[in-house]
């Protein structure tokens, strides 16, 4: 069971990633402020949980990154969507609307 639910933040990470990127290129800091900001502070998203993400979804070709500089001038790494991560988002957000959607049709017969 702890298995499945590992998987199921995983996958959520990466779509609430891609999703926050789709509008423009971000630095990890900001995307991780941005997802916080949007939930009203729901959602935390921590370094140690980002990053790796980050990384996996640049493997995957979902994302690319470039360095550049960040609002206060220090070095930071850039990432923005791909084509490829596009139809990728595209992909999660109706996967997520089905199961969400599931879930409530359950919610409301039991």
């Amino acid at each position: 069971m702890k298995n499945e639910k590992t998987e199921l933040l995983k996958g959520t990470l990466d779509l609430l990633i891609l999703k926050t990127i789709s509008y423009e290129p971000m630095n990890g800091w900001g995307i991780s402020k941005r997802i916080e900001q949007i939930s009203g502070k729901k959602f935390c998203v921590r370094q140690g949980s980002l990053y790796p993400c980050l990384h996996r979804l640049e493997a995957q070709g979902w994302i690319s990154s470039k360095w550049g500089a960040s609002e206060k001038n220090r070095k930071a790494k850039f990432y923005k969507l791909t084509q490829h991560g596009q139809k990728q988002l595209d992909k999660e957000m109706e996967d997520w609307r089905h199961f969400t959607g599931t879930v409530e049709l359950i919610l409301q017969m039991c």
